[in-house]
């Protein structure tokens, strides 16, 4: 009775992995990160070494342009780096312990990209010039115009991929 009685307890959003199989979602997740920061920093290494002198025009408006943010998204919250990076830090930590809940594939993608993205732009901050801890600036160099700020490959990352998560998570 008691097992009948645990079933009928249970919703649909737990999930109940094996340990290999939260395994396999963490690999997954850390694999998608990893391929989202090392696109993200060669690219950000092409932009620094090419993009320094002069913009790449492209169509309607858009361009290559190198852009130094100091900021979070979109060059708002100047000075307030650090507290980014540590922020990112964090939910990037959580997200391997969160990912043990996911059932779905596509989530934990969505949950890798977002990873990647945070870790790519949490490395410009240690390691580009900057001021004290987390200091650096984070490379951006793709313009889209006008209506849209100046954003990398790990941006691009962490809002594809929060965007997947919202659409792909189950609902109650």
């Amino acid at each position: 009775m008691d097992v009948v009685e645990s079933e009928l307890d249970s919703t649909p959003d737990d999930v109940s992995l094996t340990p290999g199989e939260v395994a396999a979602r963490r690999w997954q997740l850390l694999t998608i990160a990893t391929v989202v920061i090392i696109i993200d920093q060669l690219t950000k290494i092409w932009a620094v070494s090419t993009l320094k002198d002069d913009p790449i025009s492209g169509p309607l408006g858009s361009s290559l342009r190198l852009v130094y943010n100091r900021g979070s998204a979109f060059s708002l919250g100047e000075g307030f780096g650090p507290v980014f990076g540590v922020l990112a830090l964090v939910i990037s930590i959580a997200m391997f312990f969160i990912v043990k809940q996911v059932e779905r594939r596509s989530v934990v993608f969505g949950l890798g990209l977002i990873q990647g993205g945070a870790i790519g732009n949490v490395i410009d901050r240690l390691f580009r010039d900057g001021d004290g801890f987390l200091g650096g600036a984070v490379i951006d160099f793709l313009d889209v115009g006008d209506w849209w700020p100046v954003f990398n490959l790990a941006d691009a990352g962490i809002v594809v991929g929060g965007i997947m998560v919202a659409l792909l998570s189950p609902r109650d």
